[in-house]
């Protein structure tokens, strides 16, 4: 009997239980299925779809803009990420229409929306499918999603600082800026939110730009194993999709959406010692002391919030720092420029000669709660108030802030906790209702809930911090360091990794990371060498230095309470590995400072990934990072192959792109390759070319690389020709001696061979008006011989050299002789090089190796 009312009871249960979950109609549904009314545009479409507004737009012949509004009428046509320029741009179309669908075609896009049931369809010209709709969008009240056919062979990549693989394929993540300490690598989110990525399927690539602030999400493979899809609980429906068909085309249009990085000041590129913190004033001169004794090459030194009165932003703790002004002066005399972390939160002092407070409060530039009073939370100074960055006015009034600090000589501003983060919560951030108010040209006024400004708020933080940098020196190039962002962020602030660990695994992270923030957007990135959460291991602590010379930013930071971590903790064997890696990153700073300039221009970052380089490196189309984690480009020329796992002590494969690879340590070629790799590792990875008595026989499996703590293994792109100058100790030294240009010679006429080193001041915008050096070289094999170009100087500016050591690698030739603009030089050949010193007049030179 009891067993008979038990599985009455369970039946019971179970029926009432299925009922639950059986899914009531939802009233507010509405799925985009039936078309009403086209009306072609001189730029596009305009469809009506069960009542709502959609917009298809060209852009140019490659970009095109997707809007959609329920309601009848489309949303405000406004955007915190995308230029104004770029958004309202407009190209022609052709018109097409079938009864099947009806669209038009640029010069490289068709687009076609499905008469039967709204999907929407984008190719290029020659039929490749690029995006289509897997089902109509649908909406479930604000809430929207929009499913979209993924193909078997396609892959994703971006969506900025993101933990986890390289690729985002069958992974799914959250945009919500987060406070992460501790993040692991299945965190999300985490510190950023930059809504974009690209979809590359048989090398060629495709950008999405989804412009929602509001907490989005997007799924590549996870939920459905045919689709990937993206959404928000509220807010616009507005993506762009942009064509290479390459990845840099990709890249570099994105940067005409959002902005490219400005110019960064030269001295950010050198090697910066942080942590959390350094204190009193005597710790900070004795670390400063202690890097130029140890003759450690050095730029920056970073001031964490124990500088400051109870931790109140833009105050002094004078008892800790009694001298902080002739601090930063003698600091400044000893070549380091100083960065000090600026929180927005600002102490709740009232009445206290807290002049940030005060005049906030004066200004009424603070974020409210819902019945207006002023919003305050517990943060780093205790009860805090928030600076409403949504209003131009209040941006202002928060970039004066920064003028006695700018005046003291400080060269550089930290915006931390800006997700922004909030303690004593489970939420870690400000509650939903939270009000900004929105007075901004470009925007209708309003007031707007934290649910859509919240992965704006940091980016906007530093814009008023770059904004007032700028009007307090209008012709010094502003240095501003961020925690969190949204997409465009990149045109105010360089940004690092948030609060990583000190383990093996989130060295293995840093790559990953840095290549999808550098894609995104963010290609001045770094992350805090060494890892900021533990102490590290010697060999970790030394192979992550290793690794941060080859990365944007390049600042060794750690947490409180954690060991010491400057490069000369560990003894003198360690210190004196750490020490030649640093050394190399001033060796190779015209290189850096010359990738800096390109990204400035076109967006494309310093560090890459393969595919970026080589899209079609494969034959199935596939990316070959794929194949080959932990490897990346340092620029177009320096592939770095650390090894995926840095932590096992077996040798890792080493897959390359094809073409000539030089081993950058000793010059010699490492290998020559003529096939390209498979995903299969049986498969042979090169093979010789038989012709070439300098070829490396290649195995036909791929090539090892065992594991050494003093080597990371650098491979030089043949036909690249590499500027490096002589060691100094800080970017404000100037080099004594030749400017380098190390030619690594092509093997055939066919292959092209260039290089570019650009200077300028590295500090104001001179540049602008010409002030700046440009020197393209170019090189070739014909009739034997080899031919060096190195172009005459463009712009004003004086580089510090005055002649050219010119360093041949990989060309043979029993002559001892070659002629510079006609006239004969000595060689000094050994082994791996041939080289000679040559007066640079600025006006070009010719060179033949016979």
């Amino acid at each position: 009997m009891r067993h008979t009312i038990l599985a009455l009871a369970l039946a019971l249960t179970f029926t009432t239980a299925a009922k639950a979950q059986t899914p009531t109609p939802d009233q507010s549904a509405l799925t985009l299925n039936h078309i009403e009314k086209t009306s072609p545009l001189p730029n596009g479409l305009a469809v009506t779809v069960n009542g709502a507004v959609m917009q298809i737009t060209a852009l140019r012949p490659d970009v095109i803009r997707v809007r959609i509004g329920r309601n009848g009428r489309l949303p405000e046509d406004a955007s915190w990420a995308v230029l104004p320029a770029a958004r309202t741009a407009t190209s022609a179309v052709q018109p097409d229409s079938s009864r099947e669908a009806v669209g038009f075609h640029t010069d490289a896009l068709r687009v076609s929306l499905d008469r039967r049931d709204g999907t929407l369809r984008v190719t290029d010209l020659a039929g490749h499918l690029l995006q289509q709709d897997l089902r109509p969008v649908e909406y479930h009240g604000s809430s929207f999603r929009l499913y979209k056919v993924m193909q078997p062979n396609e892959h994703f990549f971006g969506l900025g600082d993101k933990v986890g693989p390289l690729d985002r394929r069958n992974q799914a993540f959250t945009d919500w800026n987060t406070d992460s300490f501790g993040y692991q690598e299945s965190t999300d989110p985490i510190y950023k939110s930059i809504p974009f990525f690209i979809s590359f399927t048989q090398g060629r690539a495709l950008g999405v730009l989804f412009d929602n602030t509001f907490r989005s999400s997007f799924d590549f493979g996870k939920e459905l194993s045919n689709a990937y899809s993206f959404g928000a609980p509220d807010g616009p429906i507005d993506y762009y999709l942009f064509y290479g068909p390459t990845p840099r085309k990709v890249i570099e249009t994105y940067a005409w959406l959002t902005g490219p990085s400005p110019l960064p000041p030269l001295w950010s590129l050198g090697f910066q010692q942080s942590r959390y913190s350094y204190y009193p004033e005597s710790r900070v001169m004795e670390i400063a002391n202690k890097l130029r004794e140890e003759k450690i090459p050095a730029d920056a030194l970073y001031l964490d919030i124990d500088y400051q009165q109870n931790n109140r932003p833009f105050t002094v703790d004078t008892v800790k720092f009694p001298h902080f002004a002739q601090m930063i002066q003698q600091l400044a005399a000893e070549h380091f420029h100083v960065v000090a972390i600026t929180d927005l939160h600002i102490a709740n002092l009232p009445h206290q000669n807290y002049a940030p407070y005060d005049t906030g409060t004066a200004g009424d530039h603070f974020v409210k709660n819902p019945d207006g009073s002023v919003y305050t939370a517990a943060v780093w100074p205790g009860p805090a108030v928030f600076p409403d960055f949504t209003q131009a006015s209040s941006r202002a009034w928060w970039g004066t802030l920064y003028t006695d600090f700018s005046k003291l000589g400080i060269a550089g501003f930290w915006n931390d906790m800006n997700e922004p983060a909030i303690f004593n919560v489970p939420t870690k951030t400000m509650p939903d209702n939270v009000q900004h108010r929105i007075d901004e040209p470009g925007f209708a006024p309003r007031t707007a809930t934290h649910l859509e400004i919240h992965n704006i708020f940091g980016m906007e933080n530093t814009r008023a911090t770059y904004d007032g940098l700028l009007k307090i020196n209008p012709n010094e190039r502003p240095f501003v360091l961020t925690r969190a962002s949204y997409a465009g962020g990149q045109r105010y602030a360089a940004t690092w990794t948030g609060d990583n660990s000190s383990t093996w695994n989130h060295l293995r992270l840093t790559t990953p990371m840095l290549l999808n923030l550098g894609l995104s957007g963010f290609g001045m990135s770094g992350a805090d060498v060494g890892g900021f959460a533990g102490t590290p291991q010697p060999d970790l602590l030394t192979k992550w230095l290793e690794l941060g010379t080859f990365q944007p930013i390049d600042r060794d930071h750690t947490a409180k309470g954690t060991g010491d971590q400057e490069p000369w903790v560990h003894g003198i064997a360690q210190e004196a590995i750490r020490r030649r890696y640093i050394e190399e990153r001033y060796h190779l700073m015209p290189y850096l400072y010359t990738l800096a300039e390109e990204m400035s221009r076109t967006g494309v970052p310093i560090v890459r990934p393969l595919f970026v380089e080589f899209p079609n490196a494969t034959p199935d189309g596939h990316p070959l990072d794929l194949d080959a984690s932990g490897e990346f480009f340092f620029g177009p020329d320096l592939l770095v192959a650390a090894s995926p796992y840095p932590d096992e002590l077996d040798a890792y494969e080493l897959r390359l792109p094809p073409g000539d690879w030089y081993d950058y340590w000793t010059g010699k070629l490492a290998a020559h390759i003529t096939t390209t790799s498979s995903r299969d590792a049986e498969q042979p990875l090169a093979t010789a070319n038989a012709n070439k008595s300098e070829a490396v026989t290649q195995p036909a499996r791929p090539l090892l690389i065992t594991p050494s703590l003093e080597v990371l293994p650098v491979y030089v792109r043949g036909g690249s020709i590499l500027p490096l100058q002589p060691l100094v100790q800080s970017t404000e030294e100037t080099p004594q001696g030749p400017l380098t240009l190390r030619v690594y010679a092509p093997h055939s006429q066919n292959e092209n061979c260039s290089g570019t080193v650009y200077q300028d001041d590295g500090i104001s915008f001179a540049f602008r008006q010409g002030a700046y050096l440009r020197m393209d070289s170019t090189c070739k094999v014909e009739d034997g011989q080899l031919h060096i170009h190195i172009g005459a100087h463009q712009g004003s500016y004086q580089p510090w050299w005055k002649q050219l050591r010119i360093e041949v690698y990989g060309w043979r030739s029993a002559a001892t002789a070659a002629t510079v603009n006609g006239s004969s030089v000595s060689l000094a050949p050994d082994s791996n090089e041939t080289a000679f010193t040559v007066d640079d007049t600025g006006s070009g030179l010719d060179i033949v190796l016979k």
